[in-house]
């Protein structure tokens, strides 16, 4: 694989320029490159620019709306409820989080229910951004099927994500960003655009076989869920709280609504913060911290989100696959 070096700035100037060819207003598309650039500043390469061209797919046909702008309702004072409207996720994150911080601190817990928004990214920055403010939070999407329930090979499940953020006084928190499948699709593609083999156990080929090829799982193939069936109850957990409980979607209802035009289909999200401050009533982060303490001294042990605070304190050139870089510049 060929890359090229490009520093931050030209990766967020990359990917605005490509958005704003492709029917972003400068709002939007400044705040999805933002996101694109941390990304690939903190390593994330299957959430990064390689993400950029189905982002496209979506607003060329008009699937996403790239210059529309979610509507916050406050159902309760704990209780925010947010309509897409065919946003990017990141645009409706925007306006909604702030609401959930403000309503979580006043009230000790809230929610937040996001419902038509078209989510690609990464979910660390939503419950980073939230622990940052002091608060515990959690998040869930669910996607289109890609991933077979324990027993099956036919896929019903998405990858469906979730993450969960712990603050920390004075330190990063605490951040784990994972897809209840055995393996995120974005990182099967990656790994097939690489010609890289996937661990067995990742998926299944389209007659249901085992298989270490990302290409068999990723054209016609299933996903498997981490940990068999502990992991598929952990997706179905989403696909309802994602789906039923915000009023949206199941991953099954997405696949029939969606176009197919390879960009992200329209969703909800669950998102929950909670204050520690109002629950715990003592030293919680002096308390947690010995865990953490204690955890990281039993070995090789690396809290979760770690590495990704490592990378960002590098400023330098990130290496991106030529290919993918001159297929973004052809959509600008």
């Amino acid at each position: 694989m060929t890359t090229i070096p490009l520093t931050l700035e030209e990766i967020y100037n990359l990917a605005n320029k490509t958005l704003l060819a492709n029917g972003c207003d400068e709002e939007t598309s400044n705040i999805l490159s933002d996101l694109i650039m941390k990304a690939e500043r903190d390593g994330s390469l299957s959430h990064g620019l390689f993400r950029l061209p189905a982002y496209i797919s979506g607003l060329k046909s008009e699937k996403i709306n790239g210059k529309s702008r979610p509507v916050v309702s406050k159902i309760t004072s704990s209780v925010i409820k947010v309509d897409g409207k065919n946003c990017l996720a990141p645009m409706v994150l925007e306006k909604g989080i702030p609401e959930l911080i403000k309503a979580a601190k006043e009230n000790g817990v809230a929610v937040l229910a996001i419902t038509n928004s078209h989510h690609m990214a990464a979910m660390w920055p939503e419950t980073e951004a939230i622990a940052e403010q002091g608060l515990v939070a959690f998040a869930c999407t669910s996607y289109k099927p890609a991933v077979a329930p324990a027993g099956s090979i036919k896929p019903l499940f998405g990858t469906n994500p979730i993450s969960f953020a712990w603050p920390r006084k004075n330190k990063p928190p605490v951040v784990y960003d994972m897809a209840t499948a055995s393996m995120a699709m974005g990182e099967v593609q990656v790994a097939k655009r690489e010609g890289h083999k996937v661990p067995l156990g990742t998926g299944l080929t389209k007659e249901g076989k085992d298989t270490t090829d990302p290409a068999e799982i990723a054209d016609g193939g299933v996903l498997l869920p981490f940990g068999g069936y502990k992991g598929s109850g952990i997706a179905m957990m989403v696909e309802l709280l994602a789906g039923a409980l915000v009023g949206d979607n199941f991953s099954f209802e997405t696949a029939e609504k969606d176009n197919n035009d390879g960009g992200p289909p329209s969703g909800g999200e669950f998102i929950l913060a909670i204050s520690p401050d109002k629950l715990s009533q003592n030293n919680w982060d002096e308390h947690s911290s010995k865990f953490f303490e204690k955890m990281k001294a039993m070995g090789d042990v690396r809290l979760p989100g770690e590495r990704r605070h490592k990378n960002r304190l590098d400023k330098g050139p990130r290496h991106i696959n030529e290919d993918l870089v001159n297929k973004i510049k052809s959509l600008s």
